[in-house]
């Protein structure tokens, strides 16, 4: 990792903030997260050793949490709810759709880089289920032609 990378200043700053403390490796990883994107085992044993923690302790923290992500997304993020009612509302096709559409697979990125798909448990909207979420922007009572539009849309943008 670079000590140029701005990034990693910000991060030094916010684990010097609290003190360090192995307590807030939880507040740390959220942090490095949002300034990163997503994980990768640099980043993981550079905090592991700034806080003084086995490697194996930070990625069992960061890997308990869902909404961290382990690889580098793609520039276009689609995220389905596999939360109840959005499954029995039928999200599990709208998710095939894509994958068969974009030639993208769940968790996975296009070829190209522009496009990544993940599920999550559960994105608390469930009287609008099924959800899909593309680029933060939600989609209720999703549709798989609504879902393949607005993706193909943003892919033009």
């Amino acid at each position: 990792m670079l000590k140029e990378d701005r990034r990693l200043q910000i991060l030094e700053r916010i684990m010097r903030e609290h003190n360090y403390q192995r307590s807030a490796l939880l507040e740390i990883l959220h942090a490095a997260h949002e300034l990163y994107g997503y994980f990768d085992k640099s980043l993981l044993a550079y905090i592991a050793e700034r806080l003084n923690l086995p490697p194996s302790h930070v990625y069992g923290v960061a890997s308990f949490y869902h909404l961290f992500k382990f690889r580098k997304p793609g520039e276009h993020i689609i995220s389905a709810c596999m939360g109840t009612a959005c499954y029995v509302k039928g999200v599990e096709e709208i998710i095939a759709a894509i994958e068969r559409g974009f030639n993208v697979k769940r968790g996975g990125s296009t070829p190209d880089g522009r496009l990544s798909l993940f599920v999550t448990r559960c994105i608390g909207a469930c009287a609008m289920a099924p959800n899909i979420t593309i680029d933060d922007e939600v989609i209720g009572r999703a549709t798989k032609e609504v879902v393949l539009e607005r993706v193909r849309r943003v892919l033009e943008g």
